[in-house]
């Protein structure tokens, strides 16, 4: 009876998740879409005014349909009042592109491009509030992330992502999939100073003079993919951009295994090293909603 129980529960979680997938509609027309990206969004039914917006980044091999399962932050956007936007990459292996010259720069025509013009085009569609664009997503969508806080920091307020690499990690890599790339960043074997990682972000916007996106990185210590040493990567980097130092390590934070890095006092800046876990961290709805303020 309770392993009937069990199946009946996981049918129905299974069910709710689909359902969640199944709500995304495909929007055709946002804009300059350079490399033929798919958009899909979810829009709460009760849509209140002025609501945040969430843009979700599948990994390699993945789609926006596969994310909204993988990563559901549908189930509580009507409660919570946020627009998610669930893009597809349809090239090199379904991977973003986070490698050439066009996609690291602000509105240079790439990948990067077609992801920040969905943004604007949810902002003037659904009067959706400017002031709250966040950015996730896993392996392949957290290294976008990273280019998206870097080259589109007048669009993102904070980001949060599960095993990626530093903005502009992969620069000139042939590719940005497992097949393409240059090894050597997923590695973690890509040796720059501080000030160098930072100045790999800040010059995907030259002369802007802003601030940066909140940023909070998770990475499993276990990871054979895209290595470790890539957290403390992201950390260096975004800590140099900001000027904030590490100031103390919480263990068994937010969970048993995890250990959260805090930088400054923790508002801009804090990475999670998850102790024997693989590729990829599972996603923490919670954990982000948290740290956009939704």
């Amino acid at each position: 009876m309770h392993a009937l129980s069990l199946v009946h529960g996981l049918a129905g979680l299974l069910a709710a998740s689909c359902a969640a997938a199944q709500q995304l509609q495909t929007i055709n027309n946002f804009g300059s879409n350079p490399t033929g990206l798919t958009m899909q969004v979810h829009v709460p039914a009760n849509l209140r005014p002025s609501p945040a917006v969430i843009l979700a980044l599948h990994g390699c091999g993945g789609s926006g349909q596969g994310y909204a399962r993988q990563a559901d932050y549908t189930t509580q956007a009507s409660s919570r009042n946020y627009i998610v936007i669930y893009p597809s990459s349809r090239r090199d292996f379904n991977c973003w592109d986070v490698a050439t010259p066009a996609s690291l720069t602000h509105d240079g025509g790439g990948d990067s491009t077609g992801l920040a013009n969905m943004i604007r085009h949810v902002l003037t569609a659904y009067g959706a509030d400017a002031a709250r664009v966040f950015v996730t997503g896993t392996s392949s969508g957290c290294m976008m992330t990273n280019v998206m806080s870097a080259a589109y920091p007048d669009l993102v307020a904070a980001a949060s992502c599960y095993s990626g690499v530093a903005a502009g990690c992969l620069a000139g890599s042939p590719g940005s999939s497992p097949i393409s790339a240059d090894p050597t960043c997923a590695n973690g074997q890509i040796a720059l100073s501080d000030q160098a990682w930072a100045a790999r972000a800040r010059n995907m916007f030259p002369g802007y003079a802003g601030a940066y996106p909140r940023l909070q990185t998770l990475h499993g210590t276990a990871d054979t993919l895209v290595r470790i040493p890539n957290l403390d990567q992201q950390l260096r980097q975004w800590a140099t951009v900001k000027g904030l130092s590490l100031t103390r390590n919480n263990t068994n934070t937010p969970q048993s295994g995890y250990t959260q890095i805090v930088y400054g006092d923790g508002t801009q800046l804090v990475g999670y090293s998850a102790q024997g876990v693989g590729h990829t961290v599972p996603v923490n709805v919670g954990l982000d909603l948290r740290w956009f303020g939704l």
